[in-house]
């Protein structure tokens, strides 16, 4: 490797640190807009999130690395005008798939929400233009991955939860006010809905920006076009034909992917109810979950999650150029880095769930901190699925973690029914199904690489290492956190302590551990930082 960094983890780190701030964000507003709305208002707002996401996944969820991946293939074989074409034709596909799914969100909302659960149909119908939107803005963020450019995208995606978290925080509020004096009830649903609507902000900032990045472009893009010597031109109605048969199983997939969280809690939900349990304490241990538990986990799965989102354009084009060594080293290298971050994630997560959801939920009844400290795993578990997935669909067989998804979806369904009628576990055996579900993806699409792509995981560096640099991290966070907390009772002084040295601990053992050489050292995330602590330490001599 050069000393400088190559595409892939290049645009990895841009995506890590858009997703890391974006995501911190999202955790932050969290707080103040359960303050505003109240728990059963953030019940309903998670219940229309969950319901949202799927209708999203069937409209536009992975239209980023659909176009990205088919326009890269084009790119690689100098076909820019068709690259061209097929951006068009992705806009189209997203216009009209997102439309329908939009109209039906907005006409059908009550049938995607649990019959005990309805108060959260208004926050549904409100995210419905979201829907339509995000599809365009998709194909936009898939364009621009295309060319190996992750700039527009991560500029996006802050933007985007920058006026998420500030129109969220801002209508709910207008909303409550405006019905200020009526039940109960109506106060939560309106809350609620105010609440969704900074997710369609954030969707109209974002688009707005790749929009004006997009007409600054258009010169550089009308050039490549005219550069374009192949001589191979596709019609449209070939266009269309390849996105649909393209397209449509990776969205498919992605669907069944993610759709076990939204069952998860709409079953969890109608069996308790059915059990007599009351409506309040189902919504309370919801919010647990879907929102105290998803807000925290879900920062470091978007940061494993950056590592295939960028790396799908460079496996599709080493794929498309027949050169499995240089995919194979692709994925290696994007393994290695979701691993280097997801490992050290989960375990300090684990240590530390209970304060660290003290401090960012006051409110929380203490269960959160249990599903953090068993769930934990799911961070290791989904950046390997993510990368798995990411490979398949880039070598041109989406239809493998779709198949793996859909085997792993009814072992989860079936887990989780069996815990909810023969166990007192509630909200914990969510978090079990999930686990469970996570483990059989990684084992199914492992042998699906190893089949098709050849390829061997590189266990000691991508896995063993992290460990065990983690462990000796954990026992100091663990450590360090209960001598301030005897000390002072303040659970954010003992993070801040803790959290930091625990950090250095793992970075240093990293290091001396792996003995990194110093151009691939150079390539993860504060690449230089590493070299300079590693110099210190006199690993290169």
């Amino acid at each position: 490797m050069s000393s400088k960094r190559n595409v892939l983890v290049k645009n990895a780190s841009f995506l890590m640190a858009a997703a890391l701030i974006s995501k911190v964000v999202g955790l932050l507003y969290k707080s103040p807009l359960t303050h505003i709305v109240g728990a059963d208002g953030m019940a309903y707002y998670g219940l229309a999130q969950q319901a949202y996401l799927i209708l999203l996944m069937i409209a536009s969820y992975s239209i980023p690395q659909a176009v990205s991946k088919i326009i890269a293939e084009k790119l690689a074989k100098g076909e820019y005008r068709n690259a061209q074409r097929y951006f068009k034709g992705s806009l189209l596909y997203a216009t009209v798939v997102g439309g329908v799914v939009a109209l039906f969100c907005l006409a059908g909302a009550g049938i995607l929400i649990p019959s005990n659960q309805q108060g959260a149909t208004l926050a549904l119908r409100v995210l419905s233009p979201t829907i339509f939107l995000s599809g365009i803005l998709g194909v936009y963020r898939g364009y621009f991955q295309a060319y190996r450019n992750m700039v527009p995208t991560s500029i996006s995606q802050i933007l985007e939860q920058f006026a998420n978290a500030i129109f969220s925080i801002l209508a709910a509020w207008i909303f409550i006010e405006f019905v200020a004096g009526a039940d109960k009830d109506s106060m939560d649903r309106w809350g609620a809905a105010g609440g969704t609507i900074g997710t369609g902000a954030g969707v109209v900032a974002a688009l707005l920006f790749v929009l004006v990045v997009y007409q600054l472009n258009r010169k550089i893009i009308r050039r490549k076009i005219a550069s374009d010597q192949t001589g191979c031109e596709e019609s449209y109605q070939e266009v269309i034909g390849v996105i649909l048969r393209m397209v449509t199983p990776i969205i498919l997939s992605a669907f069944i992917y993610n759709v076990n969280g939204y069952i998860d809690g709409y079953l969890f939900s109608e069996i308790l109810g059915h059990q007599g349990f009351e409506d309040e304490g189902i919504r309370m241990l919801y919010t647990e979950y879907s929102i105290y538990f998803l807000s925290i986990i879900n920062i470091p799965l978007t940061l494993s999650s950056a590592a295939p989102t960028s790396m799908i354009p460079e496996v599709s084009a080493a794929y498309a150029r027949e050169n499995l060594d240089l995919a194979n080293r692709k994925v290696d290298q994007a393994v290695q880095l979701s691993m280097f971050i997801s490992i050290p994630s989960a375990v300090g997560l684990a240590v530390l769930s209970q304060p660290v959801v003290r401090i960012l939920f006051p409110d929380t009844i203490g269960t959160a901190g249990l599903l953090l400290s068993v769930g934990a795993v799911t961070v290791i578990l989904n950046g390997l699925s993510n990368i798995s997935n990411g490979v398949l669909q880039g070598i041109g067989m989406p239809n493998l973690p779709m198949r793996n998804a859909a085997i792993a979806l009814v072992v989860d369904v079936s887990s989780l029914v069996l815990m909810l009628f023969t166990t007192g576990l509630g909200i914990l055996a969510v978090v079990i199904a999930i686990i469970i579900y996570s483990v059989i993806i990684c084992v199914l699409n492992d042998i699906s690489m190893k089949k098709y792509l050849g390829y061997k995981n590189k266990w000691k560096d991508a896995y063993l290492i992290p460990f065990l640099a983690s462990a000796p991290m954990a026992l100091a966070a663990w450590l360090l956190f209960t001598g301030v907390y005897m000390l002072i009772p303040s659970n954010l002084l003992g993070l801040l302590v803790s959290v930091p040295i625990a950090a250095a601990v793992y970075i240093v053992l990293y290091i001396v551990i792996a003995r990194v050489p110093e151009e691939q050292l150079r390539a993860f995330p504060f690449g230089g930082l590493l070299v300079r602590v590693a110099g210190l330490l006199r690993i290169y001599g």
